[in-house]
């Protein structure tokens, strides 16, 4: 039988102050993926659902991170449900356009503006926020209107974060992919172009949302590209390549959606109408931050700190060749030697950049410190969706330490059977909870709803 909290593991978690900072990136890799599932039994991924029609199993198999794959409205409803409408209306639109720039109070960078490929400065469309705002570059919503009206595009950035239902889709999506994203909108005056064709560093998802835009997309000319390859780096053989016929020459309506890999040049210009799309960015984790992580995670090894001779011309190959052959050759013997703790580092390195890419679901503070102060026996809870953690592994006699993207919470033995019931996606009630009485599984509660780990359902 697991064993029970007992009275002193009752007043540990009752007196328990926040969890700990991290130190560094916590254990090997985890993701909220308990809710939506991999391989065998995989649920449907309900984000991914709304973004590509078809089989999803197929779209990763054959054309997540090689092709582009363009999903028409009419496709994707035969996947909506009542919840989820087609035609993307209950994610954003353009009233949510004005709301954000009239009455949200945003500030650069929230707000880009440009025109044919030329960004405008910031202080053409930002000022004075008035008294009791003193900041300076807040959106000034006359300003943005008079450059729409001249012809130029605005781009809301970071939608994600400043509009709920883009918010929650977002959340749900990064969960299911595994690489984290974020939303940015493009408005565009009807007839006008708001950017030259380019490629991004990073997957996207355009989901049209309003009027209607024709998009020519364009073979990479450097595929899959870092993010230290931006596309200016290229400007040349990207404007040689957009000249030529297209891979994708067609007119997105109302809830049609297209995936673009890395490195796919695209361009999209506004029909007779203004019109609007979001484009969910999604930065990959790719194999090369696997080699960055390997790299990165011999720094305990002394001979590749060593310092480089006093005097050394950095700038001569021959001064430099004796000492990359000596780097190289220990890097080989290094890497090629076993290590069965390497894979371990690896994943605390690429662990960061994964579960600090997104936050989880939104909370409301004050509703959930109420909670959190009176949760008893009959209160039912579920894990925030989105948030990263993990259990660390251990015995049934040792203290039970969940891992955040920030911080550990560590809980006393015997909790773990309850933790694991109150992380794996479902309500679950207080009172009720594998290995413990009602008393100790509300005091579990309480300390998680503390710690944003979970909410009041």
């Amino acid at each position: 039988m697991t064993p029970r909290t007992g009275v002193a593991g009752a007043e540990a978690l009752e007196a328990g102050t926040p969890g700990t900072p991290a130190a560094g990136t916590p254990e090997a890799g985890g993701s909220p993926e308990d809710d939506h599932g991999r391989g065998a039994g995989r649920a449907p991924r309900p984000a991914l659902r709304r973004l590509v029609a078809g089989d999803l199993d197929e779209f990763a198999a054959a054309a997540w991170g090689r092709e582009a794959r363009l999903s028409r409205a009419a496709d994707l409803a035969e996947h909506a449900d009542a919840d989820h409408p087609p035609a993307f209306g209950d994610l954003f639109d353009l009233a949510a356009v004005d709301e954000l720039l009239s009455r949200r109070g945003l500030r650069t960078p929230f707000l880009r503006i440009a025109k044919q490929g030329t960004v405008v400065d910031s202080r053409h469309f930002t000022g004075e926020g008035g008294v009791g705002a003193e900041v300076a570059d807040q959106v000034q919503d006359d300003r943005v209107a008079a450059l729409f009206a001249d012809g130029h595009t605005v781009v809301l950035q970071g939608v994600h974060r400043t509009w709920a239902p883009v918010a929650d889709l977002v959340t749900d999506l990064a969960a299911e992919l595994g690489h984290p994203a974020q939303t940015n909108a493009y408005v565009t005056p009807a007839s006008s172009q708001g950017f030259s064709a380019h490629y991004d560093v990073h997957d996207v998802f355009v989901l049209q949302v309003a009027g209607t835009k024709r998009w020519h997309v364009h073979a990479p000319v450097h595929p899959d590209p870092l993010r230290s390859q931006p596309w200016n780096d290229r400007a040349d053989a990207v404007a040689e390549r957009a000249a030529e016929e297209p891979l994708i020459d067609e007119v997105l309506e109302p809830g049609d959606a297209l995936y673009l890999p890395r490195g796919y040049l695209h361009s999209a210009t506004a029909q007779g109408e203004v019109s609007a799309h979001l484009t969910i960015g999604v930065h990959v984790l790719t194999r090369w931050a696997v080699v960055d992580a390997l790299v990165n995670a011999l720094t305990g090894d002394p001979e590749l700190r060593g310092s480089l001779p006093l005097g050394i011309d950095a700038a001569d190959p021959a001064a430099l060749a004796p000492h990359v052959e000596a780097v190289a050759a220990r890097l080989a013997e290094t890497l090629a030697a076993p290590d069965p703790d390497r894979t371990d580092r690896v994943a605390r390195r690429l662990r960061r950049r994964a579960w600090t890419g997104n936050r989880p679901e939104a909370l409301a503070p004050l509703a959930q410190a109420a909670a959190a102060s009176s949760a008893d026996d009959d209160t039912a809870v579920r894990r925030r969706r989105g948030l990263h953690h993990r259990l660390r592994p251990g015995g049934d006699g040792d203290p039970v330490v969940l891992e955040l993207a920030d911080r550990t919470v560590t809980l006393p033995a015997g909790t773990r059977a309850a933790c694991e019931r109150l992380l794996d996606g479902r309500p679950a009630r207080a009172g009720e909870l594998p290995g413990l009485d009602a008393d100790d599984g509300a005091v579990v509660v309480r300390r998680l709803l503390r710690e944003g780990v979970l909410l009041p359902v």
